[in-house]
């Protein structure tokens, strides 16, 4: 019986259920920020959890018949400090937040007031949106609407510039520091960010929402030691749906920190707490501080690796040289392609990626790399063989692309049109696709 047979006698919602289903099962996965959940989360997401509204928390909600949600979410949260190791007299948690995106505008509605200052990693450099991005034109993310930006950056080996970001914060006085990316692959000196913290009085926070796997298997750097506040995703390495956690440390300011946090969120940001997702957050968490979770995040760590070298021994750049984490940051400009290319071409075999600025880059809708992620297929158990196999699918595509580039010119209405009329290259493409799909349909992707 499937998942999904109730929704059957709805036949046009079935058909684009079917179609999604049948397109994840047969293709191959390397979007860093996504992941297979499993079957287990999939239907604690669709429980009767989801009839009820809880605004408020344990034993001080605002309706009444919340006994079993008051229940359901004190061990949604008792799980997330386990899952994490962290001792209950020093962190609390909130799992109400929707996603990462509420999670981390609660923390800056909590620890600030319009125009106060913040400092994140610069978009360019492999920030995310949230942490204060803008352009010289635009407020691009609400972050840097209602708050005084600054971003810090990469230095010309593409890591954190710490002695930057420290002379920058000594005349900028951030408020908030926050320390995460969603395209850095590499991990993170907090204990220097500490110290730049200290020197100028700032909070401290880190966002994990990707590399919280890896952190709660002991195979990156913990933030607990040293940040104020800690936000996470729930759908990335840790594999589960689509949330977020905020972890508070209970000793900063009294415990008045929890308080702030939690009225940030309800009711300042968000009404009635998405209960079918807490339970699904709930299980996956139990399923994180299991030995089985520490040898998958070994896996998606090892098999980061593995895809990097093969590049490399394909001719491509990779950014830093390497990964620490479950990214690899792919610089195409050696191979002459942009990401939006390779993106594209990818598209059309069944390969699912998505285009990257490279710091330096001068056109964010002309990017010159692409960013890869080993979660999701190591979750459907791809090992070392599967993923020097993806390399080499990745540089027969951008030989391709390369090919069309010298035939028909690098302008992309001159490549769309070499793709559509060039029956060879197209010939070439299918043969691609076909061994893509014949590779991902023998590897199950919610059954784990």
């Amino acid at each position: 019986m499937s998942l999904f047979d109730s929704l059957e006698k709805d036949e046009e919602l079935y058909s684009i259920l079917e179609k999604e289903t049948e397109r994840q099962r047969c293709s191959l996965e390397l979007i860093a920020s996504e992941n297979f959940t499993s079957r287990a989360v999939l239907e604690a997401n669709g429980t009767i959890f989801t009839n009820k509204y809880s605004e408020g928390y344990p034993s001080k909600r605002y309706y009444g018949g919340n006994e079993y949600i008051d229940e359901l979410e004190n061990l949604c949260k008792k799980r997330a400090l386990e899952a994490f190791q962290l001792d209950p007299n020093v962190w609390d948690v909130n799992v109400q937040s929707y996603s990462g995106s509420t999670a981390n505008f609660s923390v800056y509605t909590a620890l600030l007031q319009p125009n106060d200052r913040l400092m994140g990693l610069d978009l360019p450099a492999g920030g995310h949106l949230t942490h204060g991005y803008y352009t010289a034109n635009k407020k691009i993310s609400n972050s840097s609407i209602y708050f005084q930006s600054l971003p810090y950056k990469v230095g010309d080996d593409f890591l954190i510039d710490y002695d930057g970001l420290e002379r920058d914060a000594k005349s900028f006085k951030p408020k908030l520091i926050i320390v995460g990316a969603s395209a850095y692959c590499r991990d993170y000196d907090y204990e220097r960010f500490r110290e730049i913290a200290n020197i100028n009085k700032s909070y401290l926070m880190a966002d994990i929402a990707h590399t919280s796997g890896l952190v709660s298997a002991g195979l990156l750097r913990s933030p607990f030691e040293y940040c104020d506040v800690v936000t996470t995703t729930t759908h990335k390495t840790l594999r589960g749906p689509r949330s977020g956690l905020i972890f508070v440390n209970k000793k900063k300011e009294g415990g008045g920190l929890v308080s702030k946090i939690n009225e940030a969120v309800f009711p300042g940001l968000q009404g009635g707490p998405h209960n079918h997702q807490i339970a699904a957050v709930a299980y996956q968490l139990e399923q994180v501080s299991k030995p089985e979770f520490v040898d998958y995040m070994k896996n998606v760590k090892s098999n980061a690796v593995i895809l990097g070298e093969s590049l490399k021994g394909y001719g491509f750049n990779l950014v830093t040289g390497g990964t620490d984490n479950h990214i690899v940051l792919v610089d195409l400009k050696s191979k002459e392609l942009t990401g939006s290319k390779m993106e594209l071409l990818c598209e059309m075999v069944d390969i699912s990626l998505n285009k990257n600025c490279i710091y330096g880059d001068k056109n964010a809708m002309v990017p010159s790399g692409i960013r890869l992620g080993t979660p999701a297929m190591t979750s459907r158990g791809f090992g070392e063989k599967e993923f020097k196999m993806l390399a080499f699918f990745l540089k027969e595509i951008a030989d391709i692309g390369m090919e069309i580039q010298n035939k028909y010119g690098k302008l992309l209405n001159d490549f769309k049109k070499g793709l559509e009329n060039d029956q060879e290259i197209k010939g070439k493409l299918e043969d691609i696709k076909n061994g893509v799909n014949n590779i991902a349909i023998g590897f199950p992707f919610y059954t784990f």
